[in-house]
């Protein structure tokens, strides 16, 4: 048989390979990068079974979530093909076929779900908590407002705990509420951004919800929740009994980093209107990302005694 033959077909099984990872949003699994908070402010980054039971986690939730995105994908199609930016995913352009996907979930979810019981069981009681929130998202809670932003910001705040119960250590209360508190505000970022972008009549044609949303709704519930992470994050960081589990009081000085963080953030919502993809901006926008990087350094430093 022609050569050309076997180049023409291993270059659109190629392709096709590259359009389903593609779909499993790998950009996104920065996300999962949540999982390490308890690894790192339970003092346990330098522990080697620690460090991989986390980071056996972390690949578990990207297949899990990855395979999450697969079939939003696939219910979503006739109205991310309506979206200025979602009808290029894969799928909704005609890239990749239904069947795939189907037969991709298939092949992943099972097997993610098998090693996230060997990492232990209320990981994956977290896991299946985690399928549940975004079956009844899209099935019926993404049309009910509020409880839809809930629902994406449940996301971040369920790899937190994963992580905890990986390495099965307890999670400051303090820290399960700064977890709650950004995940809120980057959900309500998330939607302002659609809202604006699309505008309400185009917004309410790709997700109803929209139409029970504005601007300015929206402005104000991102001010609440603004000041919201700020003070439990402060408060976390002289509280007491962070100042006794870490031996020192230094953690305050992490707390500049976090208000540029959210300040930044709050910039580029309302000057660039980005916050639609939190994963996006992290990765694009250098003087947030290098903040992100210095606070890891310092809370590193902190936590672990060197400063």
């Amino acid at each position: 048989m022609d050569k050309n033959y076997y180049s023409t077909d291993w270059l659109s099984y190629k392709k096709t390979a590259y359009y389903l990872l593609q779909s499993l949003r790998p950009r996104q699994w920065i996300k999962n990068s949540f999982i390490l908070v308890p690894l790192i402010f339970a003092q346990r980054l330098f522990d080697h079974p620690s460090l991989m039971r986390s980071l056996a986690a972390m690949a578990i939730f990207c297949l899990v979530a990855g395979s999450v995105y697969l079939m939003n994908d696939l219910r979503d199609l006739d109205a991310d093909q309506e979206h200025p930016v979602k009808r290029y995913r894969p799928l909704a352009a005609g890239l990749i076929t239904p069947q795939l996907i189907k037969v991709t979930v298939a092949i992943l979810l099972p097997p993610a779900l098998l090693f996230g019981y060997f990492v232990g069981e209320w990981f994956l009681f977290t896991l299946l908590c985690y399928l549940t929130v975004q079956a009844l998202y899209n099935y019926r809670l993404k049309e009910v407002v509020i409880l839809d932003v809930f629902c994406i910001s449940a996301g971040f705040f369920l790899r937190v705990i994963a992580g905890a119960v990986a390495i099965q250590v307890e999670v400051s209360p303090w820290l399960i509420i700064c977890s709650i508190m950004l995940s809120m505000f980057l959900a309500l970022a998330k939607r302002r951004h659609e809202l604006v972008v699309l505008g309400k009549a185009r917004g309410e044609n790709h997700r109803k919800i929209l139409a029970e949303y504005s601007p300015y709704l929206l402005d104000q519930m991102i001010a609440v929740i603004t000041a919201g992470t700020l003070l439990t994050y402060l408060l976390y960081s002289v509280s007491p009994e962070t100042i006794e589990k870490f031996g020192t009081d230094n953690l305050i000085f992490s707390f500049p980093f976090v208000m540029y963080g959210i300040f930044r953030y709050l910039y580029l919502i309302h000057s660039k209107n980005e916050g639609g993809a939190p994963e996006k901006v992290i990765m694009t926008d250098y003087p947030l990302l290098v903040n992100v990087v210095l606070w890891g350094l310092v809370c590193l430093l902190i936590v672990y005694g060197y400063v």
